[in-house]
C-alpha cells in the first residue's frame, strides 16, 4: 500500500471509451496534469512558508509585509487553477449523486453526458475570459494596488491556463462519454 504521491502509467487516467484519435490527447494531458499537481505542491509549500515568515516578521521585527501576502495569493491561485485538470481526471469534483440511483440506467448515463457537455462549456467560456483579462492585464501593464505592485498579468495567466487545461481535459472526457453511449453496457456507471 503506497502512502503518498505516484506518477501512474500513462494509460491510468484514461477512459477506455477515449476515441482513438483523441488518445494521444488524452496522454499528453494525463502527463501535463501531473506536472502541474507536483508544480502545486510547490506553489501550496512555497504559500505556506512565505505566510509564515510573514507572521514571524510581522509580529516579531515589525517589518512590514506587502508582498507576502500577494505572494501567496498568487502561488494559491496557481496551485488551485493549474491542479483543477488533474482533480477532473480522477472525476474527483464533488459531485452530487442523489439522482443516479433513481434513473434507470440509460438515462442516468445520457445525464452524466450532460452534465459533461455543461461543464465543458461552462469551463470553455471560462478560459476565454481569463485569456481575455490575460491579454488587458499584458497590454495595458495592470498591477496590483499594493506598494509591491506585481503585475496582474501573472495570476491571470495561471488562470487561463488552468481552465484551458481543464476545458481540454473535460472535452477529452465528453467525448468517451458520448462513445459510451453508443456502446452496449456491461458493468457499473462510472
Amino acid at each position: 500500500m503506497s502512502h503518498g504521491f505516484e506518477l501512474k502509467p500513462a494509460t491510468a487516467g484514461i477512459d477506455p471509451d477515449t476515441p482513438a484519435l483523441l488518445r494521444p490527447i488524452a496522454q499528453a494531458l494525463h502527463w501535463v496534469n501531473q506536472a502541474m499537481v507536483v508544480l502545486g505542491m510547490l506553489a501550496l509549500l512555497v504559500a505556506s512558508c512565505v505566510l509564515t515568515y510573514s507572521v514571524f516578521s510581522r509580529y516579531l521585527m515589525k517589518a512590514s509585509t506587502d508582498w507576502q501576502d500577494e505572494a501567496a495569493v498568487f502561488c494559491l491561485v496557481g496551485a488551485t487553477f493549474m491542479c483543477g485538470a488533474f482533480v477532473q481526471q480522477l472525476r474527483g469534483h464533488v459531485g452530487i449523486e442523489a439522482m443516479a440511483g433513481l434513473l434507470p440506467r440509460s438515462v442516468n448515463r445520457l445525464r452524466l453526458a450532460l452534465v459533461d457537455l455543461m461543464c465543458t462549456a461552462f469551463c470553455a467560456f471560462f478560459a476565454w475570459k481569463s485569456w481575455t483579462l490575460f491579454h488587458e492585464a499584458w497590454a495595458e501593464g495592470q498591477t496590483t494596488s499594493s506598494s509591491w505592485a506585481p503585475p496582474l498579468w501573472i495570476p491571470y495567466a495561471l488562470m487561463a491556463l488552468g481552465m484551458t487545461l481543464l476545458s481540454l481535459q473535460l472535452l477529452v472526457q465528453l467525448t468517451a462519454r458520448i462513445n459510451g453511449l453508443f456502446k452496449p453496457q456491461q458493468g457499473a456507471v462510472a
